[in-house]
């Protein structure tokens, strides 16, 4: 999908642009078109020394005279981000840190809802507070209807960018930006199937009827940066990604354009086996970008906004304040149960949402 160029660069050029997550899969390319734009300075945030140093390395050599920030650090961390906004007049933010594995989520609770979700609170606040014009959060596709603790995570991240527009005090225009999987993105599924092809198989597949979206990582970081440029207030925004692909014809796709053949029981000669291992507690057979079908058409011909409820401000910062008390005992069934009564349609490991009355 094309940009627009009158969108791509009204929040980028002769700006101050703040990247959190910077070192990331989705973060550097967003900055790697970022600074193709001509950016007054370009702020970049990660917490992983290394990909901040190889990210800010690149940066540099493709752009010389490119104004370049690295900071390192946590979204998470107030202060920090106090200084990053105090030091220099940031204009537009796009907060694209966060833990995004599934499965590794799913197994760290508690790390998982405090990085996803102090992230986006800190960083909106922070935008707020220093008059920010634009601030937009990376979502996902996991987050409608979620079934794990990452979706979740990306669904309350997603209400606490709506409480910071319904604010109304605030200059900053909030947006949020949901897609579905990015190809060769770090954790995905390509960069797993090519290491599984040069180690001679087999390719791990969950279920025959696995479905997922896909999108190209530039694709994705430029859809992040027009969404900002389109948004009114509290927009959420997403792609409309076509068909859907099956996991096993990407994986047979694969094994041919290595030059190999399917192992199976009618070809036992052929090169790798697709082996199938089941589906991870949570995880879906097909993901969704919609809750509801009341997306209407944007600027972009292929990019889809929709207007959703925002909640109380005050009640979803003690509803948050709530669940990181549940997360301080560690345990699992008090975390989804608080979970459930601030998302409500949060179906932990494929089970049904909890009635108004369990919620209560």
């Amino acid at each position: 999908v094309q940009p627009d160029p009158a969108l791509f660069a009204r929040c980028v050029r002769d700006r101050g642009v703040l990247v959190t997550g910077a070192g990331g899969s989705i973060g550097s390319e967003l900055c790697r078109q970022i600074a193709g734009l001509g950016p007054r300075c370009l702020h970049l945030l990660d917490h992983s020394e290394f990909a901040l140093y190889t990210i800010a390395q690149e940066l540099q050599a493709r752009w010389p005279t490119l104004a370049l920030r690295p900071h390192l650090g946590s979204a998470c961390n107030a202060r920090l981000l106090e200084r990053v906004m105090r030091g220099d007049r940031i204009d537009t933010i796009y907060h694209a840190a966060a833990y995004k594995h599934v499965p590794l989520v799913e197994t760290n609770v508690v790390e998982g809802l405090r990085n996803n979700v102090l992230g986006a609170q800190a960083v909106a606040r922070a935008a707020a507070r220093h008059g920010a014009d634009t601030c937009v959060l990376v979502s996902s596709d996991k987050a409608v209807r979620p079934s794990t603790i990452m979706g979740a995570s990306k669904r309350l991240s997603e209400l606490v960018f709506q409480a910071a527009q319904a604010g109304g005090a605030a200059r900053t225009v909030f947006s949020m930006v949901r897609f579905g999987n990015v190809l060769g993105s770090s954790g995905s599924v390509v960069p797993l199937f090519r290491r599984q092809l040069q180690q001679g198989g087999p390719l791990t597949v969950t279920d025959a009827a696995m479905e997922r979206y896909f999108m190209l990582i530039p694709e994705a970081a430029q859809l992040v940066i027009q969404a900002g440029a389109m948004a009114e207030g509290g927009d959420l925004f997403v792609l409309d990604m076509g068909q859907p692909v099956r996991i096993v014809d990407l994986a047979r796709r694969m094994i041919a354009l290595a030059g190999l053949t399917e192992k199976t029981a009618a070809c036992p000669q052929g090169d790798i086996e697709i082996r199938y291992v089941g589906l991870y507690p949570g995880e879906k057979l097909r993901e969704e970008l919609l809750a509801a079908d009341d997306a209407v058409p944007s600027r972009h011909p292929r990019i889809l906004r929709m207007k959703e409820q925002a909640p109380a401000p005050a009640l979803l910062d003690q509803s948050i304040e709530l669940l990181l008390l549940a997360c301080a005992t560690n345990d699992r069934w008090l975390i989804e149960a608080m979970l459930q009564t601030i998302l409500g349609d949060f179906a932990p490991h494929g089970g049904a949402p909890a009635a108004d009355g369990e919620r209560a």
